[in-house]
């Protein structure tokens, strides 16, 4: 029979704040920030976590954020090129787009939130439908990764006001390429391309009025741009000396306090102010002040000057003559240098990932905000002061919310469970934190020097935690302080292990010395000696090494020690006389973990030569060597037998982490790789062992703690290897369809340099593993339909020539159409319909030219009987645009199209009549709810003259503007 296991899956993941892979948004109140491949929101007042926004089974990593102007949207970028439109207050997805092949990198709404324009490191621009949940078109012209996006509204729009097609406008792009682009959407051209900086363009934006663009590069440099906007309303046209109209002018460049890259540039949406980082940690201001103050101040400048002039008492003619100039000077125009007064620098407790403005008009009543997001995994919120007439203090912004207790500011580094399983305690270089394993919050936080590796003492009170300098820590939990530290090494502490009867621990250091150590209770108050009892270490004997000692390991019968050193060798000991037994050697570089068996009859060890080999603990034979993982194998643990399991014998599979951010579960006794989970984002270091087998925690680089449980659903081997198999053909499928066209400049890796460059403008398409299995949907679907309409038309047919007697019974109707009770052109659209807007072209796509002509002909049964006539057009028009040749060329089809564009238009007209008719019975509606409603209030006083009417309707007015009550 053959074996199975029961399987594992990701459950929880936390300890994340942030991470440092996207900008982050911020409203004022609520902080909407990257965690990996989800986006959490944080109440910053609060530090309270509000929401978590996953879809099950996407782990790319998000890299760009940005909030709709229909405020509950958000367009979410990630890693894999696909972008997510979420609605915050449901917490899931609307759309999902697929057109980029690798990260998006840049995104913008325009100001009705109904188009939105994508970036990405493939160097494409792709616009996209966000209503009707389709790419527009992809545009092409930079060469490197596009790094920011900004629509320009059009100032005079050529389309009439009754139009209904959407508004064409402009865009404005920057890239690594160092070009500033402005493409005419009308048109779907580039119209101007400048190159901005001599090095990349990392970021841009435009002030309110779109009158100023702002760029920064990656030198430092911080340049401003005027759109001439009269020009573009004109659009393209020569000038007298015959050059084309330049529709951007390069303005001025502004100085900066650092010559860092200039990683981005921000606007207040509703205040005078624009903010810049070009330093790791730190934010400068800047106050836009009006031309009048400048003015004013240039006039107190000149004032002073005079004065300065008259106390020198000097009348002469030189005087005068110095005079002139100055008051020339003073008659030029403002600069835009002038306008942009260097504010104040607002310095961040780490490296700032992205800083974004409190948007909500709400927070007029306060100082403005700026939030910060930090690359440590913290939030924090600034208060920017108002500007004050005196010249004594500089301004300061003031810290007024910081979100970090919920994660560490550095990479787990150990992990360690309490003998319950009800607490976990992390710790990284300089925290060490405690969570509830049942709720996943942080209870306790206590600062510690740079932990490598740690364990719960026994009782559950306390945590030993050994150090990169040499000593262990030991914290009490319910005081949440540190109560004692032991001087135990000269060097790193690698490993701590707690002996199996509870009454001492082994530690092992870098500094060759193997030390054992004995628990004593003490009184916690020694005024008290009823008080908690708190256990010291007492040291009691030292074994000395020939290397490094990296590991430690008690066998769990407490019979035999072993050692894993610097030299790739394991010695083993009897634990009571230290006397050598075993040797173990085989290991190309040095053993970093390894566990003993329940039963202490196997040693496993994992090395940084990526190889794990099992040892039997009886002759120190090796039984298997497996090649584990891509990079090193940081730690091994047997899994703990599971309770629901009784008295069964002590398990021999295990839990392998590696470098190359997986988490692998083995079969010691078989040799064979259960299965291999997927989830984190850097590499693992740490591993804990639940004490009853239900599940394992890691803790990675990419500052996560995930759980992985055991679900009762069972995992055959030979299964889990084809899954793995076909998901790696999918890939490839996919990938071989993308790469289609791939000319140089596209982004695609290996891409041929001599290929011929793509037009300026194509279609958005992008063939992933879910489209291809809508296509194939899409053709079982029609296959089935065929066959039932053919099989019944052959009995009709035959029936109508004599051949077949009266009492024959018509053909059984196909299995799945009877299930449905639904006819064949009915079914065929039912699978139609429920494949997803954004993937209903690219799967159309994978349908054969047969398959194509067999659609035709249920898209006219749909059309003539007006069966979801919005989706039937799409269909028809995207069809006829991609097969436009065949079908042309294919006189068969003629006589499909011809009924079908009679049916569809009909069908259309009789929808924009019923909608007509529709739009003005409500128009009509509203007009008499306002007419009734005028009434009654009028009609509520008596006597009203017309002059008391219109001081009514004056007062009401009034009455209506937004009074701020100052409490």
């Amino acid at each position: 029979m053959v074996q199975s296991y029961l399987r594992h899956g990701p459950t929880e993941a936390f300890g994340l704040v942030c991470s440092s892979s996207s900008n982050a948004h911020y409203d004022g109140k609520l902080a909407y920030v990257p965690a990996l491949e989800d986006v959490l929101v944080w109440d910053v007042k609060k530090g309270q976590m509000l929401s978590m926004w996953h879809e099950t089974g996407h782990r790319a990593e998000v890299t760009c954020i940005l909030r709709s102007p229909q405020k509950d949207t958000f367009a979410v970028g990630y890693a894999d090129g696909s972008i997510r439109i979420w609605n915050s207050q449901s917490s899931s997805v609307v759309a999902t787009f697929n057109g980029h092949k690798k990260a998006v990198t840049a995104l913008a709404f325009d100001e009705t939130g109904t188009r939105l324009a994508s970036g990405s490191q493939d160097t494409d621009l792709i616009l996209w439908d966000v209503v009707g949940e389709a790419g527009l078109y992809r545009l092409r012209g930079h060469r490197d990764q596009i790094t920011a996006i900004r629509f320009l509204r059009p100032v005079a729009e050529s389309a009439p006001s009754t139009s209904t097609g959407i508004a064409p406008g402009f865009l404005l792009t920057g890239s690594k390429d160092t070009f500033l682009k402005l493409w005419d959407l009308s048109t779907q051209h580039c119209i101007q391309t400048v190159v901005a900086h001599r090095s990349e363009l990392w970021t841009m934006d435009l002030n309110p009025e779109q009158e100023l663009a702002f760029t920064g590069s990656g030198e430092g440099e911080l340049k401003a741009w005027r759109i001439d906007h009269e020009a573009l309303a004109r659009g393209l046209q020569e000038t007298e000396s015959g050059d084309v109209t330049r529709f951007i002018h390069p303005v001025t460049t502004l100085p900066l306090a650092s010559s860092h890259r200039v990683s981005q540039i921000s606007f207040h949406p509703h205040k005078p102010y624009l903010a810049v980082q070009s330093h790791d940690k730190s934010v400068e201001l800047f106050r836009i002040r009006t031309e009048e103050e400048v003015k004013k101040k240039q006039a107190r400048r000149r004032k002073r000057a005079k004065e300065k002039e008259q106390e020198k008492k000097e009348k002469g003619k030189k005087a005068e003559e110095a005079d002139a100039p100055m008051d020339v000077q003073e008659e030029k125009d403002v600069e835009l240098v002038d306008l942009f007064q260097p504010y104040l620098i607002v310095r961040a407790s780490g490296k700032v990932r992205s800083f974004a403005f409190g948007d909500e008009e709400a927070g007029r009543k306060r100082d403005p905000q700026l939030f910060v997001a930090l690359s440590n995994n913290a939030l924090e919120v600034y208060s920017i002061p108002p500007p004050t007439k005196s010249k004594d203090a500089a301004p300061e912004a003031s810290r007024v919310f910081s979100v970090d207790l919920p994660g560490h500011r550095t990479d787990v580094r150990t992990l360690c469970l309490s003998s319950d399983d009800a607490l976990l305690a992390s710790a990284s270089n300089g925290s060490l934190k405690v969570w509830n394993m049942k709720t996943t919050a942080c209870i306790r936080t206590m600062d510690c020097g740079y932990a490598v590796c740690s364990t719960f003492l026994p009782g559950d009170r306390q945590i030993a935690v050994g150090t990169k300098s040499g000593e262990i820590l030991i914290f009490d939990l319910a005081s949440s302080s540190l109560v004692d530290t032991v001087q135990a090494h000269s060097a790193t502490v690698w490993s701590i292990h707690v002996r199996p009867d509870g009454n001492g621990l082994v530690s092992g250091s870098a500094d060759k010395d193997v030390k054992f150590w004995d628990f004593e209770h003490k009184p916690a108050n020694s005024d008290n000696p009823r008080s908690v009892a708190l256990l010291t270490l007492v040291h009691i004997r030292t074994l000395k090494m020939t290397d490094d000692v990296l590991s430690v390991r008690y066998s769990p019968n407490g019979k035999l020690l072993a050692v894993a050193l610097l030299d790739s060798t394991v010695k083993v000991f009897y634990q009571d006389t230290l006397k050598f037994f075993l040797s173990l050697y085989g290991h190309k570089l040095p053993v970093l973990s390894m566990d003993i068996s329940g039963d202490s009859k196997l040693i496993v060890t994992c090395s940084a030569d990526k190889n794990v080999k099992i040892w039997g603990l009886d002759f120190g034979d090796c039984h298997k060597s497996l090649f584990a993982h891509d990079e090193s194998v940081m730690q091994v643990a047997f899994e703990r037998n599971d309770t629901r399991e009784g008295d069964a014998k002590p398990s021999h599979h295990f839990w392998t982490v590696g470098k190359d951010k997986l988490l692998k579960y083995w079969d010691g006794d078989k040799f064979e790789c259960i299965q291999k989970l997927e989830g984190h984002h850097g590499e693992i270091w740490a591993l804990a062992v639940s004490h009853h087998g239900k599940f394992v925690i890691t803790g990675s680089h990419d500052k996560s703690i995930r759980v992985w449980e055991k679900l009762d659903e069972p995992l055959f081997l030979e299964e889990e290897r084809e899954r793995e198999l076909e998901a790696l053909y999918e890939a490839g499928v996919a990938d071989t369809l993308n790469r289609v066209d791939a000319p140089i400049g596209s982004g695609a890796p290996g891409a041929d340099p001599s290929a011929p460059d793509g037009a300026e403008t194509a279609a958005v398409s992008k063939q992933t593993t879910e489209t291809l299995m809508a296509g194939e949907r899409i053709m079982e679907a029609l296959e089935l339909a065929d066959t039932e309409l053919e099989t019944f038309r052959e009995y009709e047919e035959a029936r109508r020539k004599g051949g077949l007697a009266a009492t024959v019974a018509p053909p059984p109707r196909n299995a799945v159409l009877a299930a449905y009770d639904v006819e064949p052109e009915e079914y065929v659209l039912r699978v139609v319909q429920k494949v997803p807007g954004t993937a209903l072209y690219d799967a159309l796509l994978v349908l054969p030219f047969g398959k194509v002509v067999s659609l035709m002909r249920y898209l006219n049964i749909w059309a003539q009987r007006e069966w979801n006539i919005a989706l039937t057009s799409r269909i028809i028009f995207f069809l006829l645009k991609t097969h436009h040749h065949q079908i042309v060329a294919n006189r068969v089809m003629r006589t499909a199209l011809i009924p079908l564009r009679r049916n569809l238009r009909e069908g259309l007209r009789r929808q924009k009549e019923t909608i007509g008719y529709n739009l003005a019975a409500l128009r009509f509606i509203q007009r008499q709810n306002d007419a009734r409603r005028t009434a009654e209030f009028y009609e509520q006083e008596e006597e009203l003259t017309e002059e008391k009417v219109r001081e009514k309707i004056a007062e009401g007015g009034k009455k209506r503007k937004r009074v701020n009550v100052m409490t």
